[in-house]
């Protein structure tokens, strides 16, 4: 009997090293960010997020951004937002900032959520419905491949619309390289029975977020001016001439840019940053 037992609990053990373990619940009240995996949720303890006040060269934007997120954690109207322009020129940064700055504003009132377009955004909105909380829904440097008619309408569809559109404490933060986040194409003027038709419903997404801003790539003043803020929060030294041949070797000016210079100042000053 005792060898039985004993074949049965290796059996057993077995089983349970092979069997997936049972996911645990999400408690969407505790943390200041999470991740959608489709399904469920990753929490993400510590949101890291640039100081505001780091965020240079895009004042409009960073204005309108803090005070839309502002409004949602505290509860008033808010709208949904589509960041779209230039690389590297803090949009991601950007959002998550005012999150962090809007939680610190209103304690465990408001929390990010990062997700991908086709990736259960129903059953997000869903579990996120009738919780005591705002979220801001946020899909970075969303694209949709050429010819897929069917990402674009749904999502347009949870916008605004929709039988499954986003709950009232849910708002979406949307990033784009492109002002119509679909690409387009000159062959769509070329259309034999209605070209503006085939404009108008690739612009019909962008035309459902209330806020959408451009981010433009930026000036050599505005550039200086990023690793200038930059340099000063970390003590660091730096030489204009050498930050400009920093960008021209890159090929572009941007904040990212900047902030690779100051890595950069920073390894050869044998110090590390956090960012």
């Amino acid at each position: 009997m005792t060898d039985s037992n004993d074949v049965l609990r290796r059996i057993a053990d077995a089983l349970d090293r092979i069997a997936p373990p049972v996911p645990v619940p999400t408690d969407w009240l505790l943390h200041p960010a999470y991740v959608w995996q489709g399904t469920q949720a990753h929490a993400v303890p510590v949101l890291q997020a640039p100081a505001l006040d780091l965020i240079k060269g895009v004042d409009a934007q960073k204005a309108a951004v803090v005070g839309n997120v502002e409004r949602l954690a505290a509860g008033a109207s808010a709208h949904d937002m589509l960041l779209w322009g230039s690389r590297g020129m803090g949009k991601s940064a950007l959002t998550r900032a005012a999150v962090a700055a809007a939680a610190t504003a209103h304690p465990g009132r408001i929390a990010l959520v990062q997700a991908v377009a086709d990736a259960g955004l129903a059953t997000l909105f869903a579990t996120l419905r009738g919780i005591d909380r705002n979220y801001l829904v946020f899909i970075d440097d969303l694209g949709f491949d050429d010819g897929d008619s069917e990402g674009p309408r749904k999502l347009r569809s949870w916008l605004e619309g929709g039988v499954e559109a986003r709950p009232a404490n849910v708002r979406l933060a949307v990033t784009s390289n492109r002002r119509a986040i679909v690409e387009r194409h000159m062959r769509e003027q070329d259309d034999p029975i209605n070209p503006r038709d085939a404009v108008d419903d690739q612009l019909a997404l962008a035309d459902r977020f209330g806020l959408s801003l451009g981010f433009h790539a930026c000036s050599q003043d505005d550039y200086l001016a990023i690793i200038t803020g930059y340099a000063a929060h970390y003590a660091l030294d730096f030489d204009p001439a050498d930050a400009l041949e920093w960008s021209k070797r890159r090929g572009a000016r941007s904040g990212r840019v900047a902030w690779h210079y100051v890595t950069e100042l920073a390894g050869r000053a044998g110090r590390a940053l956090q960012g």
